[in-house]
């Protein structure tokens, strides 16, 4: 399950952007093999349990490693920490550690560092948006309920046997359990995060191949190599500065005039029309696990009442998203299910899962709306961040919808300021009317796309969605010890979002970036985001 947060939220319809503060400009000459990168501000604590989002998470992968590592070529699961993870019934498992492993204080990374740190964001009272990655172990039931207070302050399932080794029960069979430990939630954690958790958050600790010279909340966060990483991915560079902006325009003119050395998720239209002119092979773009929808507030009775299953499928059949991508042709491609293609057949993605639900019909979606008892009070607004380029997609997806109503204005968008707060919104179920949302995957498997998002309870579960079959064919999933089976269930229950939409499939996203002509071997993983310790400084 890899819930629970960290196949993680990107902004809006694209992958996060960018916002906040003035930026700084390229980093000193003496900082030798160091480059400055584009950042969004986190407004959650940077620690394992909290971050979910693709901007936090980004600091997390850079400065710490886990039992598992996502390859950047193929999203596969790697061991790094993990000398081995073995079960001989797919719910027993026994993990074992490499040794030499340290985090960057001189602590050793050992068993208790995994345990300690699992349980920390396990426990309700800690109030970890994560703690649901780890409700697939046995005892999560007692240190989070789903009501009341717990009566277990650590999981049951988790046993250190010494320092090299721990054992893990899981609550039933998950036969792919160890390919989601790569999860930034499964981080281990040093002793300094549990004796001074407010300097830690103010300055992390971690166990990867950078540290953390000096943060700035707001502005920029410098990070830079650390010698004693022990790991085979060390950094081939000298740091990294990431520097918040306050908006996308501003970091693409600071690329441009030399003041910032790289640049991601470049989605403005006025941009991705000169980009390529501007850089020449120093612009990248390639297909990414990123998936872009419009979500529905099913905690909101007026959207979950009965037939507004059928208002939802009308308003999808409504958006011409044939149209809408063209305008960004290569970066956008119209999306036939709640995954992506860059998982193939074999991580699950099916084209065309939704089925005629996902294609453009404004007749058949009129009909729909109307007989499901038209839009609640008969408008609808769409809540996006304004920190990135996401108002003219929602303009236009309006424009449709109005034409088809034939109604008038009845459509509109409601921008907030910052991506943070339209993720403080969703979480805390304050937006009356659908929004926009994107997922950026962690690997290349179909559950990444579904259990995190529209499980009962699941963390990022913004809708609120809750279908006993749906979960139950998760489960079953989870369960199966033949992989096909596995993605043959899942898919079946990706046809209950089909008919129950409780979000829009809009379109599949490229990752993108552009770069300074001092950087080199610059790539991005599979789910679009930068590999930073690859990039080499001239």
């Amino acid at each position: 399950m890899r819930s629970v947060t960290n196949a993680r939220w990107a902004v809006g319809a694209v992958v996060v952007s960018l916002a906040a503060s003035a930026c700084q400009g390229a980093v000193a000459e003496e900082d030798a093999g160091v480059f400055s990168a584009s950042w969004a501000p986190v407004d959650k604590p940077l620690e394992p349990g909290s971050v979910n989002d693709t901007e936090g998470a980004k600091v997390l992968e850079m400065i710490m490693r886990g039992l598992m590592k996502y390859d950047p070529e193929t999203g596969g699961a790697k061991h790094v920490v993990a000398e081995k993870i073995e079960s001989d019934d797919a719910q027993n498992f026994t993990i074992t550690l490499k040794k030499g492993f340290t985090f960057s204080n001189g602590e050793k990374v050992t068993a208790r560092s995994f345990v300690d740190a699992w349980n920390y964001t396990a426990l309700a009272t800690n109030k970890q948006v994560n703690a649901p990655f780890f409700s697939v172990i046995e005892g999560y039931d007692k240190v989070h309920p789903d009501s009341g207070k717990p009566t277990a302050t650590t999981l049951s399932g988790l046993n250190i046997k010494n320092d090299q080794t721990f054992t893990v029960k899981l609550d039933q069979k998950f036969s792919t359990w160890p390919g989601t430990l790569g999860a930034t939630a499964a981080y281990p954690l040093p002793r300094a995060f549990f004796d001074d958790h407010a300097a830690w958050l103010k300055k992390p600790i971690g166990n990867g191949p950078y540290t953390v010279q000096s943060y700035t909340k707001g502005s920029v966060m410098k990070l830079r190599k650390w010698d004693g990483y022990t790991g085979q991915d060390q950094a081939e560079n000298g740091g990294v500065d990431l520097t918040v902006y306050s908006n996308s325009d501003k970091a693409y003119d600071a690329l441009r005039s030399g003041k910032l050395d790289f640049l991601d998720s470049i989605y403005s239209p006025s941009q991705v029309s000169q980009v390529k002119s501007d850089f020449g092979d120093r612009y990248i773009s390639q297909p990414a696990g990123i998936l872009s929808a419009l979500a529905f507030p099913l905690y909101d009775k007026d959207w979950n009442a009965p037939g507004m299953d059928k208002v939802r499928r009308g308003l999808s059949m409504a958006v011409n998203r044939v149209d809408i991508t063209n305008h960004l042709q290569n970066l956008l491609t119209p999306a036939t299910d709640w995954t992506s293609p860059v998982l193939g057949e074999a991580g699950g993605y099916k084209i065309g899962l939704c089925g005629q639900t996902c294609t453009y019909d404004p007749a058949q979606a009129k009909k729909l709306i109307e007989d499901g008892g038209g839009l609640p009070g008969g408008k609808m607004t769409i809540t996006y961040n304004a920190d990135a380029p996401n108002k003219p997609w929602v303009d236009a997806v309006c424009d449709n919808i109005n034409k088809v109503l034939d109604q008038g204005t009845v459509c509109t968008g409601v921008p907030v300021p910052t991506f943070t707060e339209l993720l403080n919104r969703i979480t805390s179920g304050k937006i009356n009317g659908p929004f926009s949302a994107a997922w950026a995957m962690d690997y290349p498997l179909i559950q990444d796309f579904l259990q995190p998002l529209y499980y009962t309870g699941a963390a990022a579960n913004g809708t609120k969605f809750s279908n006993k079959d749906f979960d139950r064919l998760v489960d079953e999933a989870n369960a199966a010890t033949d992989t096909g089976q596995a993605i043959s269930k899942f898919q079946d229950a990706e046809k209950i979002l089909a008919q129950q939409m409780p979000s829009i499939p809009l379109w599949y996203l490229n990752g993108n970036a552009a770069y300074a002509e001092r950087l080199s071997d610059v790539r991005l993983n599979p789910s679009g985001v930068p590999v930073y310790s690859e990039i080499d400084v001239d």
